[in-house]
């Protein structure tokens, strides 16, 4: 039920709530830009920076489930501002973070902190709108939720170099603060409902599962995998931990979630869906700013404009695809963005260190509109058939598996750059001998391997060129991966209305 005051100050909300949203997505792309310059700074490996960006993911995966309990438990509002304040506060500790576990640490509390904003500023959207504008208001969080790609890169790549890495986490103060006021003075007090009993069991083996095998990903590649008995341990607490879960989740009369979301066939497609979506936005945004600055030689800053677009293709399909909903037939617009992303992946397959940056700037941003045209039509289908009062729970478990398949995604691509990389560089290593005249003959003065300083320079180039062989077969297996969700369409069924609701009352 909308209050008189929250409709009479409909506007000043939701201006306090895109804050809010804005501020959340922006900490998912800012600080990928910089990361090889905090790599320096906490004097991390390439492998152990990637957790500056996973360990966020996974935190704000963890805790979006028990956001909803807890808003329940000390009412919404209560909520919102002890996210909003805790997230501000936690950004500011990334900021004076010396090392990288300090910063490791203060990332997972900005995920602990976040998790609820995403899921109650669309709650709180969807309440103070008439269902007939649902759809006009989740475009608008949408938007707003996509700016984080847009500026993300360029803010990130703007404060690193002239300022410091550092200020990628104080740009938050100053939105969290203002968000923070606008929350406070316009939101109506909370209204508590009684809150169901909540299954910490299953949501500890949930945890357990999640943080588990996120190390494995995470350590994996240092600790040579399954050659180390950390990773056993890691992997053994994983598969206790799900399968645990999975028992309790089929035996008990209060599961972590709803039975009834497993049986709506959207919803659990939309679902599976949806993680590989995480994979394929998160990685892309993850792997292309350190591949700009190590590789192409790119300043930080320009490494950040030209990752710009994409994020502005996503913004415009968006708004469009806002246009379609309920006109066009959902399931089209999904297959539209799919064969789009594939289209973009294609052209990064062809990648190589010679290019300029119209190569980047154009797959940006025909990738942001792929995607673009998958984030809504992809909520859409996996709320319109479950009934309303699932959704709080529904939007929880959707939030946790996309950022799940974020997370994995990044992780995974990043550890087969470098395991790829290795190969590669011993494979045409092993193709140089410096004994052979036509070698020497062939190769500039400044790689001839017959001296001290040619044979580091031709080490170095031959790293480079491993290297851009092991992202172009990342996007390659992106793009095997948008090929084999395709089939996924035809799992999934025309929505219906339900409760009377339209097609487009979404939640993401």
């Amino acid at each position: 039920m909308v209050t008189e005051h929250d409709a009479k100050n409909r506007w000043p909300i939701t201006i306090s709530i895109m804050l809010a949203t804005v501020m959340n997505s922006l900490d998912t792309t800012i600080a990928n830009v910089a990361l090889p310059h905090m790599q320096g700074s906490v004097s991390a490996s390439p492998e152990q920076i990637t957790w500056v960006l996973t360990s966020y993911i996974v935190s704000a995966a963890i805790m979006t489930p028990l956001s909803g309990w807890l808003a329940d438990r000390i009412g919404r509002k209560r909520m919102f501002l002890i996210s909003i304040g805790g997230f501000t506060a936690a950004s500011m500790l990334c900021g004076i973070a010396t090392s990288l576990p300090e910063i490791v640490l203060f990332r997972v509390l900005q995920g602990v902190f976040g998790a609820a904003l995403i899921p109650l500023s669309q709650a709180v959207l969807l309440d103070i709108n008439p269902p007939e504008k649902h759809g006009q208001a989740m475009a608008i969080w949408g938007a707003g939720a996509i700016l984080g790609p847009i500026l993300g890169p360029a803010l990130g790549g703007y404060f690193t170099e002239n300022f410091s890495w550092r200020w990628c986490f104080y740009i938050n103060l100053p939105i969290g603060i203002l968000a923070f006021l606008g929350v406070m003075f316009f939101i109506s007090g909370d209204r508590l409902r009684a809150a169901k009993k909540f299954d910490f069991l299953g949501f500890g083996m949930l945890t357990l599962f999640i943080a588990a095998f996120q190390m494995v990903l995470d350590r994996g590649p240092s600790q040579d995998w399954f050659h180390s008995n950390e990773i056993w341990t890691e992997t053994l607490l994983a598969a206790g931990g799900l399968w645990i879960f999975v028992v309790h989740t089929m035996t008990t009369d209060h599961p972590f979630f709803d039975k009834a979301l497993i049986r709506d066939r959207n919803f659990v497609t939309a679902s599976v869906f949806g993680f590989f979506v995480g994979i394929l936005l998160f990685s892309t945004m993850a792997l292309l700013p350190p591949m700009m600055q190590t590789l192409m030689g790119y300043p930080v800053l320009t490494s950040g404009l030209v990752s710009m677009p994409r994020g502005v293709g996503s913004f415009a399909a968006m708004f469009f695809v806002g246009r379609l909903i309920g006109k066009v037939d959902t399931r089209l617009i999904l297959f539209v963005g799919l064969i789009i992303s594939c289209g973009a992946l294609l052209q990064m397959m062809n990648f190589d260190l010679a290019m300029g940056v119209w190569p980047f700037i154009t797959s940006g941003i025909i990738q942001g509109l792929g995607v673009g045209l998958l984030f809504v039509p992809l909520s859409t289908l996996a709320f319109a058939t479950i009934p309303p009062h699932l959704r709080p729970e529904g939007s929880s478990v959707y939030t946790l598996v996309r950022n799940l398949g974020s997370s994995v995604g990044i992780s995974i691509m990043n550890a087969l750059v470098v395991s790829n990389t290795q190969t590669m560089h011993a494979s045409l290593a092993s193709k140089i001998d410096p004994s052979d005249a036509v070698v020497r003959a062939t190769l500039p003065r400044m790689l001839d391997p017959s001296t001290t300083a040619g044979i580091t320079s031709l080490n170095g180039e031959i790293t480079r060129q491993a290297s851009m062989v092991a992202y172009v077969d990342d996007f390659r297996l992106m793009f095997i991966i948008t090929i084999a969700c395709m089939p996924m369409l035809l799992l999934m069924r025309k929505p219906r209305p339900v409760g009377g609701e339209p097609l487009h009352a979404i939640v993401d």
